[in-house]
């Protein structure tokens, strides 16, 4: 493959795509109207095998992918997420859902666009092959991309790169933010739960304060962060959910619990924070003279950007009229990263406006609702990470 077939390849690809963008953009309505959250994403998936007209494999159980191109050899990936949140929508559109569940994180505009790409591809004289992945779970766990890692998926067709590209509002409409290494955190969750003797309130010494406990280790975890990790390398942890008593003034609780979020970017550091926070619940109940359980799930690795690639891929975002933003780099965190584990891989942010009645600037809210046009911009992403992860891709090819 020379430059000059990739550059035909690129100019064909995107010409081929215009036809595919309004049909795409009415399919993101469609799937937009229709949500089904993690682990219930059979009718989606069957719907994106419609619009494609090619049969799915399944895989992590309602997750599904298809390779177009050359049937063996090396291919490049490119994901899209399936499932929705749990969320009741209030964007105020004709086309809202209106069975509890909502894609406040703009996986419909990502199904849509990967599906445009691969109706676009299909004619096309491929290099490598191209493999689309239809993820489920990311907004939960067990974690999708970790169990289609587990499953052999790349393996299977020989992926030696993905691409995903993610809209973000924090990201300026008409641009793209890639950026190489660390972009986003590895996440856990932690669970406490503090168990003592229950009494009455003004007879304190004859139980456990367990309700002062429970307050005294919440706002100890983020000391706890301060003296453990570089402060060069962001780390956090916040407390979601405390529970302690059932409302009545004058009865100390037996028993009282939290839930917190925690987030790192540095290597190693959320194996720090788990032998940290041990020792300080450990000894903190033992002050307190009640004994506390600590639940620690490990969920996603930090996402880091294969940094060749993404210089590749940024010199071919200007070509298609998107602007290369600053890099974006957050304490979210998407499992996407498990893909990158394996292999060198890139997560774009692309930038959206919210277009609802009542606009909102964040992920996950009831009232988010991408620009139909973010179908367009993601779909050109994930070309220009095909293509560049070919460019990278035919220059290993010839130095094997």
């Amino acid at each position: 493959m020379t430059l000059a077939s990739l550059e035909h390849l690129a100019k064909t690809w995107h010409a081929a795509l215009d036809a595919e963008l309004e049909g795409a953009r009415a399919f993101r309505r469609f799937i937009h109207a229709n949500p089904g959250v993690s682990g219930d994403e059979l009718a989606t998936r069957e719907h994106v095998a419609e619009r494609l007209e090619l049969p799915l494999t399944p895989v992590a159980d309602t997750g599904g992918f298809a390779r177009i191109g050359p049937d063996s050899g090396p291919s490049i990936a490119l994901r899209a997420e399936l499932d929705a949140l749990p969320v009741t929508e209030r964007t105020g559109v004709e086309w809202a859902a209106d069975n509890g569940a909502m894609h406040a994180c703009g996986h419909d505009v990502h199904m849509a666009a990967l599906t445009a790409v691969l109706r676009a591809a299909r004619t096309l004289d491929l290099p490598f092959g191209l493999v689309g992945l239809f993820q489920p779970r990311e907004e939960t766990y067990p974690s999708g991309a970790q169990d289609m890692c587990a499953a052999g998926t790349l393996e299977r067709d020989d992926v030696r790169h993905v691409i995903g590209a993610h809209v973000h509002p924090s990201v300026a409409r008409g641009a793209v933010s890639t950026g190489a290494g660390a972009v986003n955190a590895a996440s856990s969750e932690l669970r406490i739960t503090v168990r003592g003797q229950g009494g009455h309130g003004a007879y304190p010494h004859q139980g456990n304060d367990v309700a002062h406990a429970v307050a005294q280790l919440v706002v100890g975890l983020a000391e706890v962060v301060r003296r453990t990790t570089n402060p060069m390398q962001p780390a956090l942890i916040s407390v979601g959910s405390i529970s302690v008593g059932e409302g009545a003034a004058n009865v100390l609780p037996a028993e009282g619990s939290l839930a917190a979020m925690v987030r790192s970017m540095g290597d190693g550091d959320d194996a720090r924070l788990e032998a940290a926070v041990r020792r300080y619940v450990e000894h903190t109940a033992e002050s307190f003279g009640v004994t506390a359980e600590v639940t620690w799930s490990h969920g996603e690795p930090v996402l880091s950007n294969a940094p060749e690639l993404v210089a590749m891929l940024d010199a071919r975002l200007p070509s298609v009229g998107l602007e290369i933003a600053h890099t974006m780099r957050s304490l979210g965190a998407d499992d996407f990263s498990f893909f990158g584990q394996q292999v060198p891989s890139v997560m774009c942010f692309v930038g959206v406006d919210s277009v609802s009645e009542h606009p909102a600037h964040s992920l996950h809210d009831p009232h988010f609702l991408p620009d139909e046009e973010a179908v367009d911009r993601v779909a050109r992403t994930l070309v220009c990470g095909y293509l560049a992860a070919a460019e990278r891709l035919a220059g290993m090819t010839d130095a094997e």
